[in-house]
């Protein structure tokens, strides 16, 4: 089979091989930022920081819905990595396709939700009445569109489980452009206001998962199927689900503990909300160097463990590690020195200077703990390449507990006012990257690192005694 656009990552260095997958879909990652900012910034620019604020207060709600989807893919995605790392042709096509058909099914009952519950939701969120009609618009847009980016993703993941980080850039990029254009066409010229903002993110939103979807088909020999290859068997979807749910939970449990702390951040008032509104949109572009490390972690210890080479494994996770604290040194920096200009991108700061002044507060805060954000990011990738579908539902619990308990005693029982807001990002970050730790050091490094060395005592350069020199 050729097979144009596919990384075979089992041999060769891992350091390149996480690099050169790593940088196509951050870029790619940045663009489908750009993507979401730019209903942030030209409705915060042109129609004002309510409207901003109404967006920002939505974020939580379409997370929780998204998540709720994008975690069957990405289970999807890295069953895939596996078989392909085992060189088991056959079955991944027919993981493709026994996880297309879920991924079909379930965005359009969540989606239907959604719609419905959208006013009940914000309500329940304490959103300040300046923000709700505008807000519950902006939700029942996203929700009709959540088929669209679901699938998307869904082909994204797949096609980096095979190694292609770059195709989905290009179409990412494309749509992207079309989004702005669309932004300025009906936030600006025709001023639709928030709903403007919505139409043009839905409709960019149907491009990039057809230009996409035609792509895979005409040039990866994994998406030309034969009718041999369509069968939809329990012990696929099994496979599928038994990592996809826990990893949709966990993203779930994540989004309801967003949920909390945006009622935390409500109560503060407009103000408040906006400017944490701001620093949340900046910090979505935060995340993204770490999630495409995380992601090239996933994929590369995917391959590796299907493969059955765990000492690759090992070292790609280390050197994932030492990635990460370069990136956060430089991230720390310019949050620190350059927060200010960065949140006035979003709101006019001669205009609404006390917003400005509490976003560069909150973004030098949270930028202290930049790291344990990437380590949570570098550990996740790595278990989740190797299958570990318990952890998914460990973090996700564990960042509820922070979210609901840590923002409430920091705001409140210790006295640190709205900067506990920001403050308790910090801290859950921290305490979500310990207990990652902790699994990883129970799950891998006990159960599969420690094994893998012993069965391989006699064997050069991962026997026992090069083990011993080594620090994990």
């Amino acid at each position: 089979m050729k097979k144009n656009n596919i990384t075979d990552m089992t041999t060769g260095s891992p350091a390149k091989h996480i690099l050169i997958f790593a940088l196509p879909m951050l870029i790619g990652n940045i663009f489908q930022q750009v993507y979401n900012l730019a209903d942030s910034i030209i409705v915060g620019q042109y129609v004002g920081p309510d409207a901003f604020g109404a967006i920002g207060a939505t974020s939580s709600i379409t997370f929780l819905f998204f998540a709720l989807c994008n975690g069957v893919g990405n289970g999807g995605g890295i069953v895939t990595s596996q078989f392909f790392g085992a060189h088991d042709d056959d079955n991944v096509k027919k993981c493709i396709i026994n996880t297309g058909l879920i991924m079909l099914i379930v965005p359009i009952l969540i989606g239907a939700i959604a719609f419905i519950t959208a006013p009940s939701l914000l309500l329940l969120l304490d959103t300040p009445a300046e923000f709700l009609s505008d807000a519950t618009l902006y939700v029942r847009y996203m929700s009709c569109g959540l088929l669209f980016v679901s699938m998307y993703n869904y082909l994204s993941s797949v096609l980096r489980a095979l190694g292609d980080s770059k195709s989905p850039l290009y179409f990412l990029i494309f749509s992207t452009i079309v989004n702005v254009v669309l932004d300025i066409l009906f936030v600006c010229v025709i001023p639709m206001g928030v709903r403007g903002a919505a139409l043009a993110t839905l409709l960019s939103q149907l491009l990039s998962v057809l230009t996409c979807s035609i792509y895979a088909y005409a040039r990866n020999p994994y998406f030309r199927f034969r009718k041999s290859d369509f069968q939809i068997t329990a012990s696929m979807i099994y496979k599928v689900v038994r990592l996809g749910v826990p990893m949709s939970m966990q993203f779930s449990l994540i989004a309801i503990s967003t949920m909390a702390l945006q009622r935390v951040v409500n109560s503060f008032g407009p103000t408040v909300a906006t400017a944490f509104t701001t620093t949340n949109r900046i910090e979505q572009l935060i995340h993204q160097p770490y999630m495409t490390l995380g992601a090239a972690l996933s994929t590369f210890s995917g391959q590796n463990y299907g493969a059955k080479k765990i000492e690759r494994v090992y070292t790609g996770y280390k050197t994932g590690a030492m990635i990460m604290v370069a990136i956060s040194s430089v991230l720390i920096v310019v949050m620190q020195c350059f927060g200010r200009p960065i949140a006035s991108l979003f709101i006019n700061a001669s205009e609404h200077p006390e917003i400005i002044d509490l976003a560069a507060k909150g973004l030098r805060i949270t930028s202290v703990f930049y790291m344990g954000l990437g380590m949570i990011y570098v550990i996740r990738g790595t278990l989740t390449g190797i299958g570990d579908a318990l952890f998914q539902l460990i973090n996700g619990i564990v960042e509820v507990i922070g979210r609901f308990t840590v923002p409430v005693l920091m705001t409140t029982y210790l006295g640190f006012g709205d900067a506990g807001i920001w403050l308790s990002s910090g801290a859950v970050w921290v305490l979500s990257a310990f207990t990652a730790w902790l699994r990883y050091r129970s799950y891998f490094y006990k159960k599969i690192l420690l094994a893998s060395y012993v069965m391989s005592v006699d064997k050069k350069p991962f026997g026992l005694k090069h083990f011993l020199t080594r620090s994990v």
